[in-house]
This record gives C-alpha cells, structure tokens and sequence, in this order.
C-alpha cells in the first residue's frame, strides 16, 4: 500500500536525536516554557523573518488569540466581520465565532482555490475589519493584491498559514511574514510536524507580541501576577525540542514535495482528472496535493483497490456543518463543487520514484 502520509517514516530518521532531546528535557526539570520553547520561538522568526514568534498550543489557539489580543488592543470590537473563505477547514471559522466576531464567507478563485481578491472588494461593507487569509494546500493566496484592499479599506490582515510554512512570495518573503499577523499549526501531518499538537503565530508588532504571551499564560506578565483575562495555550516544551531538530530540514522538505508535485503535473494525463494550479515557483509547499474528480467515491475505490490510499481535504464545506447551521441557508456553488468532488493523493517527501510512478501510471489508467 502506498501510504497517503507515512508519518513513522517521516519521522524515523529523528529517532536517535529525538531520544537524545527527551532525555535532555527530562533531565532539566523544567517542562513548561523552557529553553526549548524560547529557542524555538527565536529559531521560526527568524525562518519567517518576522521580529517575533510566539508558541501556543494549537492551531485553533493561534488563530482565535490573535483576534482575542486585536480586541483587547481596541483595533477590534465583538461583533465585528472578518472575511474568510468559504472553502477551508472549519478551524478558520471556529477561530473568528470564538473571538466574538462574525465570519463572512466568499467564494474562492477558481484557479488557485484560494481568496478571490475581486471578491474581497464586493464583501467589504462597513461591518469588515479583517481578513482572514488562508493559504490552502501550501499555496499563497494573492497576498500583494489582498494587501493593498485591506489598506485602502483600514482593514487587519490575519494569515492561517497553518498547512504554509515556508511558502516563499515573489519578492522572497515567506508565510507568516505577508500580514499583520499569521497563525501557524503543526500537527504531527504538517509540512513541520511536531509528535502531537503545537502551534504558533508570527508578527512584527512588538505590542501584540507583548499581549499574546500574556494571553496565552492565563494573562499572566510574571508568575500570579495576571493583567488581562487569557488562556491556557502554551507551546509543549517537548513538542518545541522535536521542532527544533526539524526546523532546520523544512525548506529541503518542501523542495522534496515540489518535486513530487511537478512528477505528477507532468506526468498525470487523464481528462476525468483535474489538476491543481501551479505557477512553478516557491509560492506553493504542496502540504496536498489535490485534484478533482467528478465520481469521487468510484475514483478513491479505485485508488484503495490498486493499494494508493487517498483522503479528502474537505468533505463538508463549513458552511454545511451541523456545527454552523445557522449558515446553512448560504449558497457557495464553487466551494460546494470542489468540497463533493476534492481528493487528495499520496503526497510527502519520503515518496520513491516508484511510487510516483505507480500512482501516476493508476490514476492515467483510471
């Protein structure tokens, strides 16, 4: 069976030095926001060339203390509307209910599948304080064009780059360097994966950088010493010792996984498939690798009955959730289309030529 994601082989090459860094942290006695932590921080603002990293437990974490920290800052209110893709994991959308603030759905690009800028400007209304870009896949949305509306409109720019790290822009910038702040995940499945969940947000604003380390101690400057109401979101010393030994091989990973992804948009020739957009650069990490299929179910049977597993990023648009069914009267033809009809094929940087060519020989042969 060639796996969608082999994570143990992912992994198995740390094996020595992840057993080294546990001992190592076992020894120190000092298991919550340690030098593992504090290194790390330095070590991943310096990878995004952002002035400040801050570690916190997820994800999901990262993106909704960003919003929580803009509201105690006053450059947000409750209620406020944040724009955000309709065709994205449901975390983008849990990040902006949690805070407060009311999400605003837009159709994506039909290309890239990520923001549609055009589509931006006829959302904005003066209800719109943010936009909450994500880069879907490891593609950067159209962050120079998203930009400049957002300045000419006052409004905060907030990545999820949570499937992008170190996704580079045309003028060499990465992820989590594009906006005013970015929120980063690395579940173990992320292009950098810890061994459980971790996550992160980036910023070159030194004053929210101040509040969310507070935010994320239970609103804690000092030991029991607390100046705002926070939260319980720190980043994992351990997790933080496994991503420093991987941080340092996450931009060769990511070439790895562009050259997979250019075997298959080379090689894959097969009208019933479409294949995803790509402009040949560093913009895109390819943390999936998507196409579309009109019979989806038949086509990921077939997958599974010549040994390639596959997945689907995502089967349910958020729109359509029993979680969020006070939208579900919304209606996002496109999101719909690509939410029925996305799989996802074996994408990683541990794939071997044969298996490359074997997923490319099946899916041509479908």
């Amino acid at each position: 069976m060639i796996k969608f994601l082999d994570l143990h082989k992912i992994n198995e090459s740390y094996k020595v030095d992840f057993e080294k860094s546990f001992t190592s942290f076992l020894d120190s006695g000092h298991y919550i926001l340690g030098s593992q932590v504090s290194t790390f921080e330095s070590n991943f603002a310096t990878f995004c060339n952002a002035k400040h990293c801050i570690g916190v437990a997820n994800g999901l974490d990262a993106l909704t203390l960003i919003f929580r920290a803009y509201i105690q800052l006053g450059k947000l209110k409750k209620g406020d509307a944040v724009l955000v893709p309709a065709n994205t994991y449901i975390a983008s959308i849990l990040s902006i209910i949690n805070a407060g603030l009311k999400p605003v759905f837009i159709e994506p690009d039909p290309e890239t599948y990520n923001l549609s800028p055009s589509l931006i400007t006829t959302a904005i209304s003066s209800e719109v304080k943010a936009v909450l870009v994500v880069h879907l896949y490891g593609q950067l949305a159209a962050m120079e064009k998203i930009q400049k509306i957002a300045n000419v409109h006052n409004l905060l720019v907030i990545e999820d780059a949570a499937q992008a790290h170190g996704a580079i822009d045309a003028k060499g910038q990465k992820a989590g360097r594009l906006s005013n702040a970015a929120a980063f995940s690395f579940y173990p499945s992320k292009n950098l994966g810890a061994l459980g969940d971790a996550g992160a947000i980036t910023t070159n604003d030194s004053q929210l950088a101040h509040l969310l380390k507070e935010l994320r101690n239970y609103g804690s400057p000092k030991k029991y010493v607390n100046s705002v109401i926070g939260f319980n979101s720190r980043l994992d010393e351990l997790q933080a010792a496994f991503l420093n030994l991987k941080l340092p091989n996450l931009d060769e990973d990511n070439e790895k996984r562009r050259s997979v992804a250019k075997r298959y948009l080379k090689g894959i020739r097969n009208t019933k498939i479409k294949l995803p957009f790509y402009s040949g650069t560093k913009n895109h990490v390819f943390h999936l690798f998507v196409v579309l299929v009109e019979d989806r179910n038949h086509f990921m049977n077939y997958l599974k009955d010549n040994a390639i597993e596959s997945m689907i990023h995502y089967p349910i648009p958020p729109h359509q959730q029993e979680a969020l069914k006070s939208y579900g009267y919304l209606d996002f033809p496109l999101t719909e289309i690509i939410h029925q009809q996305i799989v996802s094929i074996p994408m990683s940087p541990v794939l071997i030529d044969e298996e490359i060519n074997t997923v490319i020989r099946t899916i041509n042969a479908y």
